[in-house]
């Protein structure tokens, strides 16, 4: 008999799916404990897993760039600093020498030593990197086995796909065509699942507390990533309704899709600037082609990954004048580097911190390493310099501000680097606009004094939201609570505007918030100036903007700050 009861998890990338269910069980290699004849031998074997992991790792980075653009990629790069990690390499050299094990036993004793280590930390971001630790150690020991990438059960028709949780790895390599929404009982809204899903533009719930059973092979259900809900084997009513959203969804979408060229302008003429987050060529390419009308967040630090050294200026100009080229004389606001113990560059040799997101990390790290943001200065100033046949309209911007002198610093360093290239003669962006990120409540509740000492600000509500609600945003417990409609975000989000425009200044958001539909009329309503967003999301959010008129806005923001929850807020502008 039909049981229409939904599940209820947490809507992770939106959309609607009917189709049958495809359970995911985990392919893991099962290794015995054996003792090895010959450490030598077991070590070669190591070290030939560890290159064939590698090339393998770099070809799901290629493909997920390919697929889904260089954000999500960048999940890979998490899986391919293990196998840069001395001490996790380490770890397996003693359990093969000191130990005997063989190769195999080797890397699941290390995977387990290394990630008691890493849930042992307070920090949720390490202690969710144990994942990917076990997904890394399984490729390991399948290649030191002979065993390829692993087998798996194939998906061969159009389904929606239900499993405990997703590696990365899993996920990327699944046929497009054959996935019609994800659904996973584990993970967050910013799980590394949810991040895929809304790259491959499929309907996602995480959380959801479904009993996997074998049973469910191919019974039909219903997958909502709007309201977070999966319904195992709908009644005809469910069904009815479920395709009536779908078609809705779909129509929208592919309306949205065939005028993503033109402006953003509102029912009362008002326009607004809709540019794109990047990270790389491709993602500027990606991002013209679906209608951005320049870039909102250059990510830098693509230049400074995966490599054994700094990038020299002059590779940075090279590599900033192909962006700068891309976009053909539209805004690019290029972010300077935001790299910390969060990111661990080895070169850099920066040091472990229990807590990298409140630590060592972005601008704070003028203090020591004042020559990477000078050269980087002068490298995004020489880029954006204009000739005869070339236009560029660069602005620059310091992440992770919260005081007062490291803007003064920050501004002294850029007003160097600006008397330096003129002193040697060389062309560069005179014109270039001079700004800062708002990420931390220190920014937006000083946003008043900061905005008298830069041009625009760009509020990064992901770290807002998080440093704000003090929840983090990966740890699937707390996750549901990480919300930027959370009325203390929004009423940070409207300090930062109104003190901005007090002083004449403009004011951007490149938080994922930026791309979400349901808070155009919000932030319309709060003045903001610029949406930036992934390249994807471009289309409908100028959709959305066409379908408000601004001063109907002002009065729906004013109504959602008043409101006292995130929930009240989002079920009065779910209306």
């Amino acid at each position: 008999m039909s049981n229409p009861a939904p599940i209820q998890g947490l809507p992770a990338a939106p959309g609607v799916a009917i189709g049958p269910l495809w359970i995911h069980w985990p392919d893991e290699v099962v290794v015995e404990r054996a003792q090895a004849r010959d450490a030598d031998d077991e070590w070669r074997r190591i070290l030939a897993s560890i290159e064939q992991s590698r090339q393998q790792l770099n070809e799901l980075r290629d493909m997920a760039e390919a697929k889904v653009g260089a954000e999500e990629a960048a999940i890979f790069e998490a899986h391919l600093m293990f196998l840069e990690d001395e001490e996790f390499i380490s770890t397996i050299r003693q359990s093969v020498f000191s130990d005997r094990l063989t190769a195999e036993a080797g890397v699941e004793v290390a995977v387990a030593k290394y990630a008691e280590m890493l849930l042992a930390l307070e920090d949720e971001y390490f202690r969710a990197r144990a994942a990917d630790l076990k997904d890394v150690g399984q490729r390991l020991m399948r290649n030191a086995g002979g065993g390829g990438s692993g087998a798996r059960r194939a998906l061969t028709q159009p389904s929606i796909i239900v499993a405990d949780d997703l590696s990365p790895s899993e996920t990327i390599q699944f046929e497009r065509q054959f996935v019609l929404g994800i659904c996973t009982m584990r993970g967050g809204p910013t799980s590394h699942v949810a991040i895929l899903s809304r790259g491959l533009g499929v309907p996602a719930v995480v959380s959801a507390q479904v009993t996997l059973d074998a049973s469910l092979d191919g019974v039909l259900a219903v997958l909502d990533g709007e309201t977070g809900t999966l319904t195992i084997d709908p009644d005809g009513e469910t069904i009815g309704a479920a395709q009536t959203r779908r078609a809705k969804w779909l129509s929208t979408r592919a309306r949205a899709q065939s005028v993503a060229h033109e402006p953003a302008v509102t029912r009362d003429g008002a326009r607004v600037e809709v540019v794109a987050n990047i990270g790389n060529q491709r993602d500027a390419i990606a991002a013209m082609d679906n209608g951005a009308e320049g870039v909102g967040l250059f990510r830098t630090e693509f230049l400074f990954m995966d490599r054994a050294s700094l990038p020299t200026e002059v590779e940075q100009i090279e590599a900033y004048g192909e962006i700068a080229r891309i976009l053909a004389g539209r805004p690019l606001v290029a972010r300077m580097l935001d790299i910390g113990g969060d990111k661990p560059v080895p070169y850099l040799d920066i040091e472990h911190e229990d807590n990298p997101f409140l630590g060592w990390r972005a601008i704070r790290m003028l203090d020591r390493r004042e020559d990477i943001y000078l050269t980087q200065f002068r490298a995004l100033l020489r880029a954006g310099a204009e000739t005869p046949d070339f236009k560029c309209d660069l602005r620059i911007m310091l992440p992770m501000v919260s005081t007062m002198l490291e803007i003064e610093r920050g501004r002294e360093l850029f007003e160097r680097a600006q008397a330096q290239l003129r002193a040697e003669g060389l062309p560069f962006a005179e014109q270039t606009q001079f700004g800062i990120m708002v990420e931390v409540p220190s920014a937006a509740l000083m946003a008043r004094e900061f905005a008298s000492q830069v041009d625009f600000f760009s509020i990064g509500t992901n770290d807002l939201t998080q440093y704000t609600l003090a929840v983090d945003r990966g740890n699937a417990k707390v996750a549901s609570l990480a919300s930027p409609y959370h009325p203390a975000v929004l009423r940070l989000i409207k300090m930062t505007i109104d003190a901005a425009h007090e002083h004449g200044k403009w004011c951007g958001l490149c938080g994922e918030l930026g791309g979400d539909a349901l808070a155009a009329p919000v932030l319309l309503g709060l003045g903001l100036d610029e949406f930036s967003m992934s390249p994807s999301a471009i289309p409908a959010l100028k959709a959305a903007v066409r379908e408000r008129s601004r001063t109907d806005c002002v009065e729906i923001a004013r109504r959602a700050l008043s409101l006292a929850t995130t929930r009240q807020v989002i079920d009065y502008l779910s209306v």
